[in-house]
């Protein structure tokens, strides 16, 4: 008998912090790029697109807005976990934290 693994349960205050988090259209964006950041960004010489994720510079301006407010939508984001930082060479990437995400997705499907 297989068994499948899940996510581990967020706790009521996590889940609400990424649920705030997910209601941005801006940052509903940033994550779907994400998902391939090969496909949605320009090559970067100091991170890998796939395991260090999309180079923050990239991400704000794909996103078209100033720096101070493609920062705070990455915040959000980090804060919420659902995206992992990573400092390289002065730059900072970016890449999803799936596990997170599918924890939201299990604790939904249970509510």
């Amino acid at each position: 008998m297989s068994q499948s693994i899940t996510a581990p349960a967020l706790d009521p205050a996590a889940l609400e912090t990424s649920l705030k988090a997910l209601a941005s259209e801006r940052r509903l964006q940033i994550l779907e790029w994400l998902k391939d950041p090969t496909a949605h960004f320009p090559r970067q010489e100091h991170g890998d697109p796939v395991e260090h994720g999309a180079c923050n510079q990239f991400i704000v301006d794909k996103l078209g807005v100033s720096q101070p407010a493609g920062s705070r939508h990455l915040k959000v984001l980090v804060d919420a976990n659902l995206v992992i930082a990573t400092r390289r060479k002065g730059w900072t990437y970016y890449r999803r934290n799936e596990s997170a995400l599918a924890a939201i997705v299990t604790d939904l499907s249970h509510a």
